[in-house]
């Protein structure tokens, strides 16, 4: 396989689990780096189900603008985070950079709980936003960081499984306030605790052993190494890091200086972040945060008109796509990242494909309404919209077939609650259960691949004096996608429809699969310092599904 050691290795994922009793520290670690995912899930998966409940109390069902700008104000908050998070990392290490992301994260949880109108739950947003942005890209950094190689892949993939985790759990949230007062202010402020765990967790746990060695903490890197790795391994991989140092020495400069124009200039750094980034970009470009910030809303538009039953089926997604991850845990240093990506992409293009058709086949196939019974109707309620009694009298509730179109008010949304449902978004219809079909395969194929995959090559595939740097970069180019998708949704399905969005999407993921057959290397089972080395000889190719060599030193290809 592609520029490196890439040994057979099954047992990547035993070793894993076998850490629970040999080395249980280091999934401690792991488990307690890895809530800043949760957080970062939680949040991605709350807005989607407390929106409808923000839209009804604000009254926001005709202002989708302002809809997207609540769920997209938490996405800018990030790319701000993700930004200087780089700078926070290299500067002050990864732990008290993820204690930051902790209290911020905190403060927005609070003032989101307590907002009175839409402008101060917007900056509620931002705040919870800055937290998400630098704990999304400096947990599985730190994670991988003090992980053995061997495990490494595993390790970082439990943050992606805390994040669909969090996701998951905040659909059962979501459940459970829907008949609380208060609904969403509970659901987007229980948010906090989860914050408040991490903050206290990271208090007791070192800061990254690599991170030390660079600033010349030697001693304390050393003793923290020994924790974490088997005796045998210790001194290979203080040896590592030495060379790294040294070779940083050699370098004019330091990470904490350093110019757009010279990460371009270093071949191993600019083939990093070619790949890097472009995969967080085609994770956000292939539409995932559609259907994690907006099921319960594409369930609607499938013709499932209560919140209860929207949020239920959300669930099921949320469900899938955390188990795709366990998926991920098992697979990712076992097959290793290229291929689950292209197994991820084809399923994903498959996926979209389904969703098109079936919004195309729900739009055109919809309950017909004649135009002298809408229009006379229509005319008819707007007349006598508040005169109650008299509405009961002439349009008793028996003679409204199924898609009489009828004015939209309270006064008529009360008449019709009862033994009939009231449609405002996406029409009843026979192919609503092929669009759940749809989103249920989505995520199944993207989960264990496009999901985890795009973290785990960034937090492993920059030289260690422009790994923070490089992380930032690639997680502000995550959430800068993740807001143009997400800002742009639903005014998309309102201009050119749910059908054609899905289908763009789809187009997308094509491109995706070329980018990654062509740009991204195979990283599985090499030391992180190894890496470097690789990128340093690797040309651009097709080639990737091919039994590896026997392991040997770095080679280009």
């Amino acid at each position: 396989m592609e520029g490196g050691i890439h040994p057979t290795d099954a047992s990547g994922f035993r070793d894993c689990l076998s850490l629970a009793w040999k080395n249980p520290y280091v999934l401690r670690l792991a488990f307690s780096a890895g809530i800043g995912g949760f957080l970062f899930g939680y949040d991605t998966g709350v807005i989607s189900g407390a929106l409808l409940y923000i839209r009804d109390d604000f009254k926001l069902d005709k202002k989708t603008v302002l809809q997207e700008t609540i769920v997209s104000m938490a996405i800018a908050g990030a790319i701000i985070g993700a930004a200087i998070g780089g700078w926070f990392n290299d500067r002050f290490g990864r732990r008290t950079t993820i204690l930051i992301a902790d209290f911020l994260f905190f403060i927005g949880a609070v003032i989101m709980a307590a907002a009175p109108n839409p402008a101060l739950l917007i900056v509620g947003r931002v705040f919870v936003g800055f937290g998400v942005g630098m704990a999304s890209m400096t947990s599985p950094l730190y994670i991988s960081e003090a992980s053995p190689a061997k495990v490494r892949g595993a390790l970082v993939s439990t943050n992606g499984f805390l994040i669909t985790g969090g996701q998951f759990l905040s659909y059962l949230i979501n459940l459970a306030f829907t008949k609380v007062p208060g609904t969403w202010r509970w659901m987007l402020g229980v948010a906090g605790l989860p914050a408040l765990l991490q903050f206290i967790l990271m208090l007791l746990l070192p800061e990254s052993p690599r991170w030390l060695y660079r600033k010349g903490r030697e001693e304390e890197a050393k003793t923290i190494l020994r924790k974490l790795y088997p005796e045998e391994d210790v001194e290979a991989e203080i040896q590592a890091l030495k060379e790294s140092v040294e070779a940083e020495i050699q370098e004019k400069g330091s990470s904490e200086k350093i110019s757009l124009v010279r990460l371009l200039k270093t071949k191993t750094v600019r083939r990093g972040l070619i790949a890097g980034v472009g995969l967080q970009v085609f994770q956000q470009f292939v539409g995932i945060n559609t259907v994690m910030y907006y099921s319960p809303t594409i369930v609607q538009l499938a013709g499932f008109a209560s919140n209860q039953t929207a949020l239920l089926l959300s669930l099921v997604t949320a469900g899938l796509n955390a188990g795709g991850t366990i998926v991920s845990i098992y697979f990712i240093d076992r097959t290793g990242r290229k291929k689950l990506l292209v197994i991820s992409l084809c399923g994903v293009i498959i996926s979209l494909g389904l969703l098109s058709a079936v919004f195309h086949e729900t739009t055109t196939h919809s309950p017909a309404v004649s135009a002298a019974e809408s229009s006379n109707r229509l005319i008819l309620l707007h007349i006598l919209a508040q005169i109650t009694l008299l509405l009961e009298l002439l349009l008793p509730t028996g003679t409204l077939l199924p898609g009489s179109c009828l004015i939209s008010n309270d006064t008529v949304k009360d008449m019709c609650n009862g033994d009939r449902l009231w449609y405002t978004r996406g029409c009843p219809s026979k192919y609503g259960w092929l669009a759940l079909i749809g989103l249920a395969l989505y995520i199944i194929f993207f989960s264990p691949g496009m999901g985890t995959v795009p973290w785990i090559v960034n937090s492993e595939i920059y030289p260690l004096r422009f790994r923070g740097v490089c992380g930032g970069i690639a997680a502000t180019a995550n959430w800068i996608s993740n807001l143009i998708v997400s800002e742009s949704f639903l005014t998309l399905t309102q201009v050119i429809g749910t059908s054609w969005t899905f289908l763009i999407f789809g187009v997308l993921s094509v491109v995706a699969l070329f980018f990654v057959l062509i740009c991204v290397p195979e990283t599985k089972g090499l030391p992180i310092e190894e890496i470097e080395k690789m990128l340093e000889m690797r040309a651009l190719h097709f080639k990737f599904w091919e039994k590896p060599n026997p392991p040997q030193k770095s080679q280009s290809v």
